[in-house]
C-alpha cells in the first residue's frame, strides 16, 4: 500500500493534464532523465536496450527520456549509491547489493517482489575463458588449483561477479569433499593462491586477461566470455565446469530518489520493458540469459540449459552467504589473508 500510495503521487507530480474522457495521461515536460547505476559486465547491453526503451517511452507517452549510465564493480556502485550517488534505478549482479541501498533507507521493503522472476529479468552463470587451444588443459575447477596454472577473478569485496564465482568454486568443492569443511577451504585457499590479480571489477578483470595477457584462466559471467570469444574468435574459448551456479542479477527502483525527482512512472517502466520479448531477445544476443523460457528455448545453440547449477538458496541466501564468507573476517577473508 505504501509503494502504491507514493506511486500516486509521483505520478501526479508528473502530469499536466488527465483527459478524464479519453483515459490519456499528458506529460508535463517534453522530456525526462534518469540514471541507472549498474555493474561492470553490462555495458553493452543497456548500450542497446536503452535505445529501444527511448522509443518505447516516446511511444507511450510522447516524451523524450535520456539516460545516464553508470558501471562498475557491483560492490562499489551500491556503496557509491547509499552514499548519495543519485539513482533512479540499479541493476546489480546480486540481490545483497540492492540490500545494503535498502538499508540505507533509499529503498523500500519488497522490492524483490515487484517485478517478476524475484525482479531478475535476466540470470547468467559463471564458466571459464581460456587461451584458443586451452594450453593448460583446463577442464574443471580442480585444474584451477594446479601450481602451474594463472588465475585472474576479481575481488569478492567489491565485485559481485567475484562472489559468484567464489561461491561457484565452493559449490564444486563442497560436492568433491562431501561437505568437508576444512577440505573446502583448503581447496579454495589453493585457488586464489593462483590468483595473480584481484580487480575491483569483473570488466576489469577481462581486460586483465583479454587485453593484459595475464593468467591462463579467467573465472567469468558467460556473457563477458562469449562477449571476449565474439570480439577475439582466434584467441579464446569458453570451458562450462561440471558444476556452476545460477546467478541472479537484480534491479530496483530507487524510491527515494525518484519520490523526490518526479521520476518514478518512467523508472518503474524502464525496468518493466526489460520483461519485454524485444528486451528479452537483447539480453539474449548479449549472452544474458532470458527470464523468458520461451525466449531462452530460442538460444539453447548458444547456451548450455543442461548445465548443473546451484543456487544462492543452497547457501542459506544472500545475506546468509554474505556474513559467512564476504563480511569482514570472514571465510573469504580468513583464506586469502591466512
Amino acid at each position: 500500500m505504501k509503494r502504491r500510495w507514493r506511486s500516486a503521487v509521483a505520478a501526479i507530480a508528473a502530469v499536466a493534464t488527465i483527459g478524464g474522457l479519453t483515459g490519456v495521461t499528458t506529460y508535463a515536460a517534453d522530456s525526462v532523465s534518469i540514471t541507472n547505476v549498474s555493474y561492470d559486465p553490462t555495458r553493452e547491453l543497456y548500450e542497446q536496450y536503452n535505445k529501444i526503451f527511448q522509443e518505447h517511452w516516446k511511444e507511450k507517452t510522447g516524451q523524450d527520456v535520456e539516460i545516464t549510465q553508470s558501471h562498475g564493480g557491483s560492490g562499489k556502485q551500491a556503496l557509491e549509491v547509499a552514499n548519495g550517488l543519485e539513482a533512479d534505478v540499479v541493476t546489480l549482479a546480486l540481490e545483497y547489493d540492492v540490500d545494503a541501498i535498502q538499508d540505507a533507507g533509499l529503498i523500500d521493503d519488497g522490492w524483490v517482489d515487484e517485478f517478476p522472476e524475484d525482479s531478475s529479468p535476466y540470470t547468467s552463470t559463471i564458466v571459464f575463458l581460456v587461451r584458443k587451444g586451452n594450453p593448460k588443459n583446463i577442464k574443471d575447477w580442480d585444474d584451477l588449483v594446479k601450481k602451474d596454472v594463472g588465475v585472474i577473478t576479481p575481488n569478492p569485496k567489491t565485485s559481485g561477479g567475484a562472489r559468484w564465482n567464489y561461491l561457484a568454486a565452493w559449490a564444486y568443492a563442497k560436492d568433491k569433499y562431501n561437505g568437508d569443511e576444512d577440505k573446502i577451504k583448503e581447496f579454495i585457499g589453493d585457488l586464489y593462491k593462483n590468483v595473480l590479480v584481484l580487480d575491483t571489477g569483473a570488466r576489469g578483470a577481462t581486460t586483465s586477461f583479454v587485453e593484459n595477457g595475464q593468467g591462463d584462466v579467467l573465472i567469468a559471467w558467460e556473457n563477458e566470455a562469449y562477449l571476449s570469444v565474439k570480439d577475439y574468435p582466434d584467441d579464446y574459448e569458453i570451458v562450462t565446469p561440471s558444476i556452476s551456479i545460477l546467478a541472479q542479477p537484480s534491479v530496483a527502483v530507487v524510491d527515494k530518489v525518484v519520490d523526490k525527482r518526479g521520476t518514478r512512472d518512467v523508472a518503474e517502466e524502464y525496468l518493466n520493458y526489460l520483461y519485454s520479448d524485444e528486451a528479452q531477445r537483447i539480453a539474449g544476443d548479449n549472452y544474458y540469459r532470458p527470464s523468458n523460457q520461451d525466449i531462452l528455448k530460442e538460444y539453447s545453440d548458444v547456451f548450455d540449459l543442461d548445465i548443473n547449477l546451484v543456487t544462492i538458496d543452497d547457501f542459506g541466501g544472500w545475506k546468509k552467504a554474505q556474513e559467512t564468507h564476504f563480511s569482514d573476517g570472514g571465510i573469504f577473508d580468513q583464506i586469502y589473508e591466512g
